[in-house]
């Protein structure tokens, strides 16, 4: 009987990937719906799974004071869904905590 190596697991293997590497790696779009009169809701889709899109959400809010979910689009995938006209407060919060690059958002609407 031998004895087999289990598989091995760096924990520092992502701190070695150094600090050009991002996990986003695709655009992030952010949309502006009409809903009904002057309400609007900012949809944005694309951000890399591997992020906690509840997390992020809940900060949102917390900074823009407004409400916010994520929803399961059948076409997108997970959506983040703010209250308002937030786009451009979405494109500064995403570039100042290191989610994405600016190269990386597409802004669409109006």
């Amino acid at each position: 009987m031998s004895i087999q190596n289990l598989n091995t697991f760096d924990p520092f293997a992502d701190a070695i990937k150094g600090a050009d590497y991002d996990v986003q790696d695709g655009l992030v779009h952010i949309r502006i719906q009409q809903r009904n009169g002057r309400k609007t809701l900012t949809t944005v889709q694309g951000l890399s799974a591997e992020y906690d899109l509840k997390k992020i959400v809940r900060a949102c809010k917390k900074e823009f004071a407004c409400n916010g979910t994520v929803i399961e689009h059948p076409e997108y995938g997970e959506v983040l869904q703010l209250q308002g006209d937030q786009r451009e407060n979405i494109c500064q919060w995403l570039t100042k905590s290191g989610l994405a690059k600016p190269e990386q958002l597409k802004v669409h609407g109006f």
